[in-house]
Parts: C-alpha cells; structure tokens; sequence
C-alpha cells in the first residue's frame, strides 16, 4: 500500500461515482426518525425535532419535520431567539444537503500502483486506524507543532478535544480570518470585550442605522435582518456606504457609492464634523474615554472638502450624514459588520467605526451600542487531563487573540508552515480549502501537496478531498448530536441543542465518534464520555436542566436581559484605562497607530477593474453550492459579474453574454461568466458572488456553474496587527467568448 507523501506524488483524484451516495445500497439510502418521547408528534405520526442550522455560522433554531423516516421540511423554531419562527431560504434549504445524490457514502483511503492515484472504498476501521498510526507518527517524529486542523462548522469541538489529548494546538478557522476577527479584535482594543454573533447593536430600537459595505439581505443573518425590518418599521433611518448598490442600499435612506478603498477616509471625516461642529458627545467623552486629543489632532486636516476628493462623495453630503447622526444620537450607530478584511487594514477600519460609535454617546444605550449576555452554562472539569501545549502553536501577530477557542493561528500561517514543510500533517474539517479565501486556490492546493499526510472530514465530494490521503464522511448536522451552542450572547440569553432529525445515512458517522474512535486508537481513554449524549446531559444538569428537557424546545432561553447602562454609571471596561480607548494604548506600545488613519489602496491598471465580492440569500459559499434545492432557484444557478453600463459600452460587453476574467497578474477564469449589465456599481469596480465556478465534476449540481472568484485571487494584503487576510486589491479585465 503507498500513499502519496510529498508534493510530488499527491494528485488530485476525482472520486469515483462508486463511492458516493446516489450508487449506495437502497436499503441505506434514508434514515429512519428517531421516536423518543420528547420529539413533538403532529398528524399522521409526523413528527418535529428541534435543532438549529449548519448553513452559516448564525446557527438559527429550525424546526425539522420528519414523516415517514425523512425529513421533509424544515421551518424556522418558534422557541429559538435567533430565528423566532422565520428561516433564510438556505435554513429551510436543508433537506437539500441531508438528501444530496453526491454525498460522500464510504471511507476512502488513496492508493498508488502502476504509477496511478486513485480512492478505495475503506471500512472505518481501517481509514481510522490509518489516520491515528499516521498522525501519531508524525507528532512522535517531529513534535504536536507538526500537526494542524483548518476547520469550519460546530462540530469541531470533538476535534480539538481529540487532538489536545497529544498536546496540538494549532487550530485556524478561515473565515476568522477573512470575516468577524478584525471586527472582534477591534472590539477588544476599544471597549475591552470582544464582538459576537449576533453583533452588538439595538437595531430594532435605533432611529439611525449607517452601514459601510454590510449585505444585509444577500448574505442574510437572520436576527439581524428581523432587527433592522423592526428599525425600518419604528421609524429609523437607513444610510448606506457601498460601490454597489446592494438589497440594503434600496431600503436606505442615503445610499452614497464611496470610492472602494477609502472607508477609512470617511470615517476621519465624520469624525472631523462631529468633533468641529462640536456634536460630539462631551459628556461620554470626558467621564467615559481616553484619547480624544490625540483623535482630534488626527482628524483636523479630514475636512469633508478634502475626504470628498478622496472617496468622490460630495462634501455637503458628508456634513449631512454626520449632522442626522448627531441628531439621533444616541439612539444611532455605525454598523461594524462582518466579512471585514477587505485590504489588510481592517482592525483599524472597525476601530474607527467603534470611535464613531463612542463620539455619540451611543455606548450601551437603546438603538445605539450595547453588551448581549450569554447563558451562565457551567463547564464540567475535564474527563482527561491533556499534556500541555507547545508555545510555537501561536500566531506571530501581536493581536491575533489567544484566547480565542476557534483558533490559535491564522490560516495563512498553516498554509504558509506547511509549504514550508514545518507542518506535516493536516486535518482539514468542514472546509473546501482550494476555494477558501484565504491565500488563493493555488497556494492552498500546494500546501496540500507539500504535507506528508492529510485527512479530510467533509459532507460532500468538494474539491478539497480529491486532495486528501484519507476522506472520511461525516453525516450532516440533522443527522447528528453536536456540542451545546453557548458561545454567544443575545438580548435573550440562550443556550440551544442540535441533535439528530433522522439516524446518519450510508457509512457516515458523526464527527463526535470520528473524533472519539481516533483518540482511542491512540490508547487514550475517558476523554469522552460513553456518548454524546450523556456528555451533554452532564452539562445540563449542572444548570438545573437536562438533555430531556431541552430536546423539547432545542433550546433553554432566559427572560430579557437590561442592556442599557444607568446615569452615573462607570463603565469599569477591561481595557487599560478601564475606559473606551479612542487612543489605543495597546497598539501604540507595540509600534502600530494609536487611532486609524487612512492610507490610500493601490490604483486598478490601465483597462482592469477592482474585484468586489458578497454573497446570495440562498448561497453560503460552498456549503450551498451544490445544493438541487437551493441552487434550482433562477437567481442561484451561477454567478453573474456585475458591470457598469459605461465600462460595459468601453468593452463592447452585451447584457447576458459570457466572458472570461482576467486578472491582473495573468491568471484567466477556468469557467466563463455571465455579464450583468447594470447602473447599481461604480465605473472603476465589478462584483461578484463567491462560492461559484467549482472544479470537482462529483459535485454534479455546481460543477462549471459560474466563475470562481477564489482562483481570480493572486494577490493578498495582511494585516499587520491582527493577521487578517484582505483580497480586495486584485482587478480584473474581460476576455470575450470566441
């Protein structure tokens, strides 16, 4: 048996079409409901089971309808705070995934004879055994800081349990990266807490809401979207920052297309009327902040004359916005957003987003900045001690957070580390690494040649297992016990439940007993419990409850929390000063701004155009690809590349033709893709949908769909204080169809 150990001797392999589910056996080809007593039985012996969703990191309660043994539909909970009864199309998407003809059915072990690559069906046993001797070995040879997981979904919990239990730490989630770490750090700097999901605003009491580039409505966020529809009823104003003309945009009452690039700018300028016009909020300041001189220095040449040549929105227009905003203060704020890193300066962008917020006194105020709580779940003492961790496991980046339970590195280190061969061995979970917006798809499908052994946990056939030594498939989230979601906070604390809707189909298993079934194979016993279930039992009854209860509702939800500070009150912040640090003191003493200021991003070439990207309602990058539910709708068969009507006159392009993309260091788009002709974009910008163009003809619904905007990325800014990753400095020009 030989399995490809180095860069040149792993292939990308396309798996047979014998290993996945549409050719397994009929007799495994769907679960059958589970009938406990606590399941909610409606007519004709259908059945609900309360969980929450896998489709973005939101994780919303649903409501699984089981009749027959299937799911047949999915609703959003009436029990659960975060979707209160109403799912985004994908949520409701679900049975899309859990009945997806392309699911990975088999253990596949990679093999090499005659000079040839190719998968074979494994029993567990064997891909198990395999996957413990090889990462056991590795770790033996050359030290835990030679193994590494790349991970996104809930279920990791189960892996880095598995993995402390031999002393690796090196965890990185992607999207921390690319999404809510700038914004969380940011956070920490300025008030001292880190953000969360949902974000800390009250949107549905606010009367003035300004937003810089946030998809709500594409990208969905279920809580927020009721929240802002709550705002929009109550009265409230929307203003919009955004080259394009977003689903938000529409429901704004400004909507100002800022050049990309300059947020930046805009901000110091909003400060600098706020501050000028003494608008500000003095009395917050003084008793509540530290820094304001040394902001007000830094602002006083940001007139709006000035940041209006530099983002081309008029003057008068930034002194408008910054007056309605005083106005309606407190009970007004700047979103802070999510997907943040756009340009490798995004800490500091979020920054200047919290420094708006704190100039207007909005801090822990309604319809303005406040503080959700989380469910007080007390964590059990570990069942097995784990031998302690290797230093070296941690990011470079000075604010990179190391107490952080998701990650202990960027992604991009874990790349980079494994290309240059100090990482060996990879266990990638729940990510389609080669069109992960993390250093490019050619970056990623070389660190994954370059690793001596990978293993891949994953659902469906992606791209990133044709890549892997070992595939092992993991049921979905309704088929399946997680960890208890108690990570974040909300207005109403809650603790919620995912547990199984149907027993796991074909050969796959759920990522609790992967992990388990690994551990033990090292000789490592008691760091799970007999099962998941009476782990998570274990920890309920520590707060009163039990797994009985909760599976009722899928959730345990306290009353609504005050979230509003009183007069007088200190704020007693865990920053430096105890205060909101408009200064940082932090960044300051490790050799970065004290307060953001603007720096001017590269110029597009001659004839090319920056590259924007977002998201689809029904669409959550390769999570949804491949989904026949979902991806049937008009609107979600392929990407378009969104063109401006004058650029599109300039390249002779017709609305609905197909061109190829170019970027500007040469690499050309695999797959063509449809021009959108539109007035809703600036000139010097297009935009398109990530999560399209995929390579893996296994994923028969996605396969050649659209463009991929992952393989259009050659160029990569990081953030130096935070290690963020920002990809908005590539461009891109149009080939036309021959």
């Amino acid at each position: 048996m030989s399995h490809g150990q180095n860069f040149s001797r792993r292939d990308f392999i396309k798996i047979s079409s014998i290993f996945l589910a549409g050719s397994a056996a009929v007799t495994t080809a769907t679960g059958h409901a589970f009938s406990g007593a606590d399941d909610q039985v409606g007519d004709e012996g259908s059945r609900v089971v309360y969980s929450f969703c896998e489709h973005c990191f939101w994780r919303c309660g649903i409501a699984a309808h089981v009749r027959d043994g299937k799911v047949y539909k999915i609703t959003g909970s009436e029990h659960h705070p975060l979707s209160q009864g109403k799912l985004c199309p994908r949520g409701t998407g679900g049975t899309g995934l859990l009945y997806d003809p392309d699911r990975l059915a088999h253990p596949l072990i990679r093999e090499t004879k005659g000079g040839r690559q190719f998968y074979r069906k494994a029993s567990w046993e064997e891909a198990i055994s395999l996957v413990a001797e090889k990462l056991w070995n590795i770790k033996e040879e050359h030290g835990p800081g030679a193994l590494a997981m790349l991970h996104h979904g809930y279920g990791v919990s189960f892996f880095k349990n598995m993995f402390s239990q031999i002393g690796v730490n090196k965890y990185a989630k992607p999207s921390y990266d690319l999404c809510c770490g700038p914004a969380r750090q940011a956070s920490v700097l300025t008030y001292g807490y880190p953000s969360d999901t949902p974000e800390g605003f009250d949107m549905k009491n606010s009367k003035y809401m300004i937003f810089f580039g946030t998809h709500f409505g594409e990208n969905m966020h279920n809580t927020a979207v009721q929240e802002i529809s709550d705002g929009i009823r109550n009265g409230a104003k929307i203003v919009v920052f955004d080259p394009r003309f977003s689903t938000l945009a529409g429901k704004a009452e400004h909507w100002l297309p800022i050049k990309p690039g300059t947020d930046i700018a805009m901000m110091q300028g909003l400060m600098h009327v706020l501050i000028s016009e003494n608008l500000y909020d003095k009395a917050f300041v003084e008793a509540h902040t530290v820094g304001f001189d040394e902001l007000r220095d830094s602002v006083m040449e940001m007139t709006p004359e000035k940041v209006a040549e530099i983002t081309e929105i008029p003057a008068d227009a930034i002194r408008t916005i910054a007056r309605e905003y005083a106005f309606h203060a407190p009970a007004a704020f700047v979103h802070s957003g999510r997907r943040t890193n756009w340009y490798g300066d995004a800490l500091q962008r979020i920054r200047a987003i919290h420094i708006l917020n704190a100039l207007v006194g909005n801090f822990w105020m309604p319809g303005g900045v406040v503080a959700f709580k989380k469910f007080p779940l007390v964590q059990p003492p570990a069942a097995h001690e784990h031998p302690a961790y290797e230093k070296e496991a941690y990011s470079k980046y000075p604010f990179f957070p190391q107490d952080e339970p998701s990650n202990t590195i960027t992604s991009h280190e874990i790349i980079e580390d494994t290309i240059a061969g100090n990482i060996k061995g990879l266990l990638i979970y729940g990510v389609n690494l080669p069109e992960t917006m993390t250093l490019g798809r050619d970056k990623a499908i070389e660190a994954m040649k370059k690793a001596e052994f990978v293993v891949a946990v994953d659902v469906l056939p992606a791209e990133v297992t044709g890549y892997a030594d070992v595939v092992l498939p993991e049921c979905t989230y309704l088929e399946r016990y997680d960890d208890l979601d108690n990570g974040r906070a909300f207005r109403t604390p809650f603790v919620a439940l995912r547990q199984p809707a149907v027993a796991p189909m074909y050969d796959s298993k759920p990522g609790n007993e992967i992990a388990k079934m690994i551990t033990e194979k090292w000789g490592i016993h008691g760091a799970f419990p007999p099962s998941v279930e009476k782990g998570l039992d274990r920890k309920l009854k520590l707060v009163g409850s039990s797994l009985a209860e909760i599976r009722k509702k899928g959730v345990l939800v306290m009353p609504e929390t005050d979230l509003y500070r009183k007069p007088g009150e200190s704020l007693n912040l865990k920053t430096p000063s105890g205060k909101v640090e408009l200064a940082s003191a932090q960044l300051k003493a490790a050799g970065f701004d004290a307060v953001p200021k603007y720096v001017p991003q590269p110029e597009a070439p001659a004839g090319f155009y920056r590259m924007l990207t977002g998201r689809k309602p029904m669409l959550t990058f390769g999570r949804t690809a491949n989904n026949r539910f979902l991806g049937d709708l008009a609107t979600a068969k392929e990407n378009e590349v969104w063109v401006n009507n004058r650029i599109a006159e300039k390249h002779s392009l017709q609305n609905g033709e197909y061109v190829h993309l170019k970027n500007q260091n040469g690499v050309v788009s695999e797959f063509p893709v449809k021009v959108k002709v539109t007035q809703r974009i600036r000139t010097d910008a297009v935009y398109m949908v990530h999560g399209f163009g995929h390579t893996s003809a296994k994923l028969t619904w996605a396969y050649k769909r659209g463009a991929s905007h992952n393989q259009l990325i050659s160029r990569t800014d990081i953030d130096p204080a935070m290690g963020g990753v920002g990809f908005q400095n590539n461009f891109v020009t149009f080939i036309k169809e021959a």
